[in-house]
């Protein structure tokens, strides 16, 4: 299952243990822990053993932090097969780190995917929630005993300005761990037809 509670971010050396003691022939490199929730909860119901097939899913903590992953994991000698998530809002960013990590020069989003990294418009999260739609979402949270915790979110004054989308987005980030754990339930709840299709590309690419 995977974590829902707070979690320091994950350091080089953290992953440099994770691919050795998993003996990893593919890493999946994503920004947080919510999305390596995500990753792993589709492996799980498409029947995929992640540790089975030596894939590791690694959060970077954040697009900053993507080249010096990248960098590390490419060096001679780890033989890991790279894939990865990055945010549509900061592709600039992502690309330019994917280049000073030697996966190409010049990369495009074309390129990109090539190498194994597809982008989230705007982020997974968003993905997610757009594929469920928002009325699920709330069904969700109802299930979860949140709803009602939802409902006074929705009316503070910061939250008038925001659809149900950007408030269900806004509201998963309120508390330590709940990110992480819909990132999850999201996906669990989605028909396979509706799973993001970059989610769905980078666990075929890792398992390629």
């Amino acid at each position: 299952m995977p974590a829902t509670g707070p979690r320091r971010p994950l350091e080089i050396a953290d992953a440099l243990a994770l691919v050795g003691r998993a003996r990893a022939r593919s890493a999946i490199l994503v920004e947080g822990w919510s999305d390596e929730a995500a990753v792993e909860t589709l492996a799980l119901r498409d029947g995929i053993d992640l540790v089975a097939q030596r894939v590791v899913v690694l959060p970077v903590g954040g697009v900053t932090n993507l080249a010096r992953f990248a960098s590390a994991l490419a060096a001679p000698g780890i033989g890991v097969r790279l894939a990865g998530l990055y945010d549509a809002n900061e592709e600039a960013l992502a690309l330019r780190g994917l280049e000073r990590a030697g996966l190409g020069a010049g990369l495009t989003r074309a390129a990109a995917e090539r190498a194994g990294f597809f982008v989230c418009d705007n982020d997974l999260e968003d993905e997610l929630i757009r594929a469920l739609g928002p009325h699920a979402v709330e069904r969700l949270l109802q299930a979860q005993d949140e709803l009602s915790s939802f409902r006074r979110f929705q009316v503070q004054p910061a939250q008038l300005g925001r659809d149900a989308h950007g408030q269900l987005k806004r509201f998963m980030g309120t508390r330590a761990g709940r990110k992480i754990r819909y990132g999850a339930l999201l996906v669990a709840a989605l028909e396979p037809a509706r799973v993001p299709q970059a989610l769905r590309r980078v666990l075929c690419h890792a398992l390629a």
